[in-house]
């Protein structure tokens, strides 16, 4: 744990000596889904906040990943998310919509970022720069934090889809290729939430 927390103080406090002022996590969920949208979140956090014991979403439980974004979000200066429908992952596919998350997501800060930093991707097209880290949301405090606020938005839109779509269980896989999932998809055939462009066997 001590090794997280020096790593998230030595990543986002190096880009403040830098000069940069406002510095954005980003990350996204849903990209390997079968189901629903791909939804990117970016944060702008306030100075000196605390976040002690803060993990990525990948290891928090959905109880605490909900109670954490109530706290990330009461803490932010600015945050915002992008949301890439199934059907614009079918057109043009999850490498360029993943970009597009990014860029949506980071356009709607206000304030604006000086700096952002992304899990693993790096994107272009925003008016600031953007670092991909390599396992960013391990350790750069403000991309788990970003992490967190994406999952549990999609989670929730997920979980909504259930009333649209009964019998898929979206409220319990969140569109995720599980045996279930696909027990589903054999008996109802794909739904139009379904990215029809992925290999669903």
């Amino acid at each position: 744990m001590h090794k997280v927390r020096h790593e998230f103080r030595r990543v986002e406090s190096y880009r403040h000596r830098q000069g940069y002022e406002l510095i954005a996590g980003l990350d996204e969920v849903g990209r390997g889904a079968w189901a629903g949208p791909l939804v990117a979140a970016a944060l702008i956090l306030k100075p000196y906040c605390k976040l002690p014991d803060l993990r990525d979403s990948k290891h928090v439980t959905p109880l605490a990943r909900a109670r954490w974004a109530k706290r990330i979000i009461a803490r932010a200066i600015s945050f915002s998310y992008g949301l890439v429908s199934e059907k614009e992952i079918d057109r043009i596919g999850i490498s360029e919509a993943n970009n597009l998350a990014f860029r949506r997501a980071v356009s709607g800060l206000c304030p604006s970022a000086d700096y952002v930093l992304a899990d693993y991707f790096s994107v272009g097209g925003c008016a600031c720069p953007v670092e991909g880290v390599r396992d960013g949301d391990k350790c750069v405090r403000i991309i788990a934090a970003a992490s967190i606020i994406a999952k549990v938005y999609r989670d929730a839109i997920l979980t909504a889809a259930e009333r649209r779509f009964p019998g898929y269980g979206f409220r319990e896989h969140k569109g995720y290729g599980t045996a279930a999932h696909r027990r589903a998809i054999k008996k109802f055939g794909l739904s139009s939430y379904h990215r029809k462009s992925f290999t669903i066997s």
